[in-house]
């Protein structure tokens, strides 16, 4: 941990090194304390995070929500109709229920991967954060948390479409259809679909999280968060 924040430290001096003399709020950047400056990082990362998951992993968290809820794999949609005509029409809605409830237990199970990333971030990836765009901290955390949280969330969405047997069966017909390229790869399998559009929903939020934090830091509860965002 020592080593970790004596990084971001070192990234905060980089990142002040390269801040333009003219540049609006140089005087307020030079005025933090490296130790402020990665507390205040540390402490945005968790909350944007903490935030996102609260919301998305509390029950309906994504079936209610129109920015994030799953709609059913493009190639089952199509078909929604000619299910609902011969009487298949409870299935579908069942599944498209199914899937977003299995996002929504799949993403209780990423808090600790976020917070790993956030103690191995290095020197450079904190100075982008600190430095990049609006979203820079969730596309760090896309690069480096997706093959993992991945591995985690399969299995929980797994568990979840299991029970049902439409999912057997569009797995089967997709998979057919995706070999004359019909169906893309990734749709062809509903687990493999769900926890893509999971992921996805869980960056999207996170996302949103940051940029509010960037575009009005005085409004955040935790001092050094605004203080070190107030400043850039």
């Amino acid at each position: 941990m020592r080593g970790t924040t004596l990084s971001l430290m070192r990234a905060m001096v980089l990142v002040l090194a390269v801040v333009p003399a003219g540049f609006a709020g140089v005087a307020a950047l030079d005025a933090l304390s490296s130790k402020d400056a990665a507390g205040g990082l540390r402490a945005a990362l968790s909350q944007g995070v903490g935030t996102a998951v609260a919301q998305l992993g509390a029950t309906n968290g994504f079936l209610n929500d129109p920015k994030v809820a799953i709609p059913l794999p493009p190639a089952l949609d199509k078909a929604d109709r000619a299910l609902r005509m011969v009487g298949m029409g409870g299935q579908a809605d069942e599944l498209h229920a199914t899937m977003n409830h299995a996002a929504e237990q799949a993403v209780a199970a990423a808090k600790p991967v976020f917070e790993d990333a956030v103690r191995h971030m290095t020197v450079t990836d904190a100075k982008g954060i600190l430095s990049g765009g609006d979203d820079a901290g969730t596309q760090y955390f896309r690069r480096t948390t997706s093959a993992q949280l991945t591995t985690r969330f399969k299995p929980i969405v797994a568990a979840a479409t299991a029970k049902l047997k439409l999912a057997a069966q569009y797995d089967e017909l997709a998979g057919r259809a995706a070999q004359f390229g019909l169906v893309s790869s990734e749709d062809a399998n509903l687990n493999d679909y769900v926890t893509a559009r999971a992921l996805d929903g869980l960056f999207s939020r996170i996302a949103d999280e940051e940029r509010a934090i960037r575009k009005d830091p005085l409004a955040q509860s935790n001092s050094l968060i605004k203080k070190v965002f107030g400043a850039l």
